[in-house]
């Protein structure tokens, strides 16, 4: 038997769908984390803290400091 056969096209749909919200997620946590180390309005704890939160709890603590994060913040050239 064919593999296209066995595998209908709405479930190839959602396959991708999931990929591409899979590869969404991770590229979100990770523009948290550069984002983060690369701010200038905050240093040290609060850096190490931003990555623990987002490390540990990824879904809500990449929200989190989404929602916490000032739109007009500095960023470093």
């Amino acid at each position: 038997m064919l593999f296209a056969y066995s595998w209908p096209l709405l479930s190839l749909f959602w396959t991708f769908l999931e990929f591409a919200a899979v590869f969404l997620f991770v590229f979100f946590i990770l523009w948290c984390f550069v984002d983060n180390f690369r701010r200038q309005d905050h240093h040290g704890v609060a850096k190490a803290g931003w990555t623990l939160v987002i490390l540990f709890i990824p879904v809500i603590g990449a929200l989190i400091y989404v929602a916490a994060r000032p739109a007009d913040a500095q960023l470093s050239t």
